[in-house]
């Protein structure tokens, strides 16, 4: 454990620059003292660790200090081999599979069997059931564009069935929920936007070259603007007893509490969208909106809608 520790502390300062010894210390659920005792090992390991001193001081590495690649277990290559695989249920790479490959490699055939097993522990599989030819089509050109710095055009539907043209410079694919998304600096709005790409038509690589703005992902910009609170509606949601496990799954146990009266009541915020309606009506006559009124009554509107259209046989 203390060896993986020190490991994992060189890791942190190597991308962190500088860090707080009670950072680390809350980090791997140690002590302080027991911080600066693995940070002396370091140094009599020949790391070169350096304390700054002050209000922003820290522990940090000397300038320019690089772990060796041989640092990689068999346990580190089988992690990354799993998470590759992961990703290319949901979108096929050959650089990708043949990376995959090299990884395979590196491990001696006498540790490959266990290599085998470690990475066949578990998959999480991204894939649809059904496999779309056009989607892939359009992650490769956007790919393009990412790896080669260029701007990408398309048509765009908004959920609203707003058609536009955009230029975009594509920064970063999400995937999330089995959706792609493109997040993507839109030259038409000036600004940073989110794409889904089953609403983009007719992609196809522009000129124009781009140099790319600074993306953290580890932030999810893309998602800072859907969970803003001036963005957010509150609803009260009222489940009947059968959708309860359903309703558990999307809002959590604890915000699925029982009314006295066999129902079950949610208190949950939301962009107020098209696509909020359609989640309400997506669990059919096992949901009612006590809140607030003006979605409650847009609700029943649609719900008429739907009943008048089934109220007589097709016409053919």
């Amino acid at each position: 454990m203390k060896l993986d520790r020190l490991l994992a502390i060189v890791v942190l300062l190597i991308n962190r620059g500088r860090v707080q010894a009670k950072d680390l210390a809350d980090t791997f659920e140690v002590s302080v003292r027991t911080i600066y005792r693995d940070i002396d090992t370091l140094g009599q390991a020949g790391i070169p660790v350096v304390t700054y001193q002050g209000a922003s001081g820290g522990i940090g590495l000397a300038e320019g200090y690089r772990l060796d690649r041989n640092v990689l277990t068999d346990q580190d290559l089988a992690s990354i081999v799993t998470a590759l695989r992961s990703v290319s249920t949901a979108h096929a790479s050959t650089a990708r599979d043949l990376l995959m490959e090299k990884l395979s490699s590196i491990v001696p055939a006498s540790r490959n069997g266990d290599f085998q097993a470690n990475t066949s522990r578990f998959i999480v599989d991204y894939s649809t059931w059904t496999y779309s030819e056009a989607l892939q089509q359009k992650l490769r050109h956007i790919e393009q564009g990412i790896d080669q710095l260029r701007s990408i055009t398309f048509t765009y539907c908004s959920a609203e069935g707003v058609h536009s043209h955009r230029t975009v410079d594509p920064h970063t694919l999400v995937l999330k929920r089995h959706s792609w998304y493109l997040y993507a600096f839109c030259h038409e709005r000036d600004d940073f936007r989110m794409f889904k790409l089953v609403r983009m038509r007719d992609v196809a690589l522009a000129e124009g070259r781009f140099e790319r703005r600074p993306v953290q992902p580890q932030d999810k910009p893309w998602q800072q603007e859907w969970t803003a609170p001036d963005n957010q509606t509150g609803l009260t949601l009222r489940f009947h007893a059968r959708a309860r496990h359903t309703a558990e799954e999307w809002f959590g146990i604890e915000n699925v509490v029982p009314d006295g009266q066999g129902y079950y009541i949610s208190q949950v915020a939301f962009p107020e969208d098209n696509w909020l309606y359609g989640f309400i009506l997506s669990f059919g006559a096992d949901v009612e909106v006590l809140e607030p009124p003006h979605i409650r009554e847009h609700i029943r509107r649609i719900a008429v809608q739907i009943a008048q259209n089934y109220a007589n046989p097709p016409q053919t």
